[in-house]
């Protein structure tokens, strides 16, 4: 009888322990559409698209849920530093990859202006990552790819430019699926979009910074010289989940942002209160015309 009631106990104790083994985090999307646009059919599809429509169109397709599904599932990030004498640690999740439209095995890593992104982090409970969190990411990445610089020109803040470096970006992670398939986090093959306390100071810019050597120094030092509508081949959105967690405590990245004791596990700023970007109702861009004739953000 003993025997009998200790199996049922042992097997209540693992039904109510079980939801929480298996609980991971995971983007709020719909499952994708068997109809959805693979990533060679999403560059063709924006590929003469103006600013606005193409951007327009990204938010449709990713907040209707057509990203791979490797990208679904987040991966944590720990943190840890010593305040007031005291250890404290911070866990956050985030995309294994850089965001992406299309399936496992036809994706197209996207780059997008700020606005976009910002708009589709906010559709989905996320923030953009601050230059310390990249960095972070960057060192937790277990695959680490080496940056796949294209040369300069007009050019590159075009849809066919941003494909042909999709191309020499998934080369080059194929090589690494044997021992880290999808979804592992994956560094060193995109700029990011970031948020930053200059911000305040630079409205109407971008903030840009990244893309780690393997020898973890990043080509592009924290820069924003862009307009808010400016996107290159190079620039990547890393979303970060709001929702995070401070030595066990529920929280969320603007609260630790803002804090003036805490924002040292996510900032090496100081506290940031413009952790985000402003939002449109539906974004409307000036014709690319009006761009600049060269770019002129460092690319080595």
């Amino acid at each position: 009888m003993f025997i009998n009631k200790l199996k049922i106990l042992i097997a209540c104790l693992i039904l109510i322990s079980f939801p929480l083994v298996l609980r991971a985090e995971t983007l709020n999307l719909p499952t994708r559409p068997l109809n959805a646009m693979e990533g060679s059919v999403f560059k063709t599809y924006i590929e003469n698209m103006s600013l606005t429509d193409r951007e327009n169109a990204i938010i449709q397709e990713v907040t209707a849920g057509n990203i791979p599904n490797f990208m679904r599932n987040l991966v944590p990030v720990t943190v840890s530093t010593t305040i007031n004498s005291q250890s404290h640690t911070a866990i956050y999740h985030v995309i294994p990859d850089y965001l992406a439209v299309g399936s496992d095995t036809d994706y197209f890593l996207m780059p997008m202006t700020p606005l976009t992104a910002q708009k589709i982090a906010d559709a989905l409970g996320c923030n953009l990552p601050t230059r310390k969190m990249v960095n972070d990411i960057w060192s937790k990445a277990s695959v680490k790819l080496s940056p796949a610089p294209i040369p300069p020109s007009p050019e590159m803040t075009t849809v066919p430019v941003f494909w042909d470096h999709n191309t020499i970006v998934r080369v080059q992670r194929a090589a690494y699926l044997g021992s880290n398939p999808l979804g592992h986090l994956v560094g060193g093959d995109k700029k990011d979009v970031v948020v930053t306390k200059l911000l305040a100071t630079n409205t109407g810019k971008v903030a840009i910074y990244g893309w780690h050597y393997t020898s973890g120094t990043p080509i592009q030092n924290l820069y924003l010289g862009h307009d808010e509508y400016y996107a290159d081949y190079s620039h990547g959105i890393r979303l970060v989940k709001l929702i995070m967690t401070l030595d066990g405590n529920t929280t969320t990245i603007p609260n630790i942002l803002q804090d003036t004791t805490y924002n040292v596990l996510l900032s090496d700023e100081g506290v940031v209160t413009t952790y985000r970007y402003p939002v449109l109702s539906r974004l409307n861009f000036p014709d690319r015309d009006s761009f600049p004739s060269t770019p002129h953000c460092l690319q080595l």
